[in-house]
């Protein structure tokens, strides 16, 4: 047997590694990302293999690309599943094609706010430069 088969890991060791708190490996479990044994009196004891390390491992990794955990959780189950790989890697290309169109159109978003922020203190520099206008106050006239 292959010597990482072996491998298990406590939710203290996994969160260290990936630098996450117990509290996200949970929730990943309830969303059905990972499932590890349960050992210990009334089975309190999480123990995850390697094969739950991978799939955090993934998790992790879909979450930095921005997909959501449905696409994650497709995904993930499709690395376990004995599918046609070809199946497999034209749906991956599809949701990253989704993806990649939405990264694109927030890309263009942000470039036009910089333009219209680099517009905007371009103009207040210049105002500054040139010196403010006076501003003539408001007087308030007494009636006796």
């Amino acid at each position: 047997m292959h010597p990482m088969a072996m491998a298990t890991y406590t939710i203290t060791e996994l969160a260290r590694e990936f630098d996450i708190t117990p509290r996200t490996i949970r929730f990943y479990e309830d969303q059905g990302l990972i499932s590890p044994k349960r050992e210990g009196s009334g089975g309190r004891v999480r123990v995850y293999g390697a094969r739950d390390r991978t799939r955090l491992k993934l998790t992790l990794r879909g979450k930095r690309l921005g997909l959501t955990l449905s696409e994650i959780k497709d995904l993930v189950d499709m690395y376990d599943s004995p599918k046609d790989s070809s199946a497999q890697l034209k749906h991956f290309l599809l949701v990253l094609s989704r993806h990649r169109e939405m990264l694109e159109q927030q890309r263009e978003d942000l470039e036009v706010t910089l333009s219209e922020i680099a517009m905007h203190e371009a103009q207040c520099r210049r105002l500054l430069d040139e010196g403010l206008p006076k501003r003539k106050s408001a007087s308030v006239r007494r009636v006796a």
